[in-house]
């Protein structure tokens, strides 16, 4: 499909990962020969993405209240040729909730309102729910850039939270339909499967779900120092 533009980068700078440390933090030379220490937003181990050395792109705040002025946006890695990735986990509902108003996704059919963060199961809240004329539809993300080659995998590490959802997510059957939305946070990967690896438990809780109806979309997105591009879906492997 032709790439559809999601959103847009504010003027990013370009620079070198020194060090990632305490998880919210990490240190980079920018191409100024600055050193800064920027924001890490992304709390997972960032599996095959946090490379020493590696480039990275960062973009920069002047709001007096913040306490870094710098936060990481995108990382360079090459498993399949130079490519970007996402790295800020803030970014992707943004993303999806423009996609959602635009009507992007085919797959969800049509639908008449956008709900975020209302709560349903346990004390858990549904990060998209859209009303239409027949069953109302929940939308789950999860954002994800482990690869091995050119198969997404998530999660990578255990998850007892995203399984904690896809039980949720199954028990809301039949009365409305319950979507998980992957979104592949870059653009050359065209296969997603479950990371059994990490955590067979996540893995074994998404095939059972999937045999009892819920739906599941692996988003593709190019990601380059400009934009998130919307690709298409990638190829489901479980």
């Amino acid at each position: 499909m032709t790439p559809t533009q999601v959103y847009r980068f504010p003027p990013l700078l370009e620079g070198i990962l020194i060090k990632r440390y305490k998880r919210f933090m990490a240190d980079i030379e920018l191409a100024s020969g600055d050193i800064i220490t920027a924001h890490c937003p992304n709390t997972g181990p960032m599996t095959g993405v946090c490379h020493i050395n590696g480039r990275v792109m960062v973009s920069q705040s002047n709001n007096p209240k913040r306490k870094l002025a710098y936060t990481w946006e995108l990382a360079e890695v090459n498993d399949n040729g130079p490519t970007w990735v996402g790295v800020n986990t803030a970014l992707p509902n943004r993303v999806i909730q423009a996609a959602l108003t635009e009507h992007i996704f085919e797959q969800l059919g049509p639908y008449d309102t956008i709900k975020r963060e209302v709560p349903y199961g346990t004390k858990s809240r549904i990060d998209f729910l859209l009303t239409t004329d027949k069953r109302p539809i929940y939308i789950e993300v999860k954002n994800y850039t482990w690869a091995q080659g050119r198969l997404c995998l998530f999660p990578d590490t255990v998850t007892t939270r995203g399984q904690k959802h896809l039980r949720e997510m199954t028990a809301l059957l039949p009365d409305a339909r319950a979507v998980m939305l992957y979104f592949i946070n870059r653009g050359d990967c065209d296969q997603f499967a479950p990371g059994d690896n990490a955590d067979p438990d996540y893995g074994q809780l998404l095939r059972s779900a999937i045999a009892a109806g819920i739906e599941v979309l692996p988003c593709r997105f190019e990601i380059s120092p400009t934009s998130i591009n919307y690709i298409g879906q990638a190829k489901l492997m479980v």
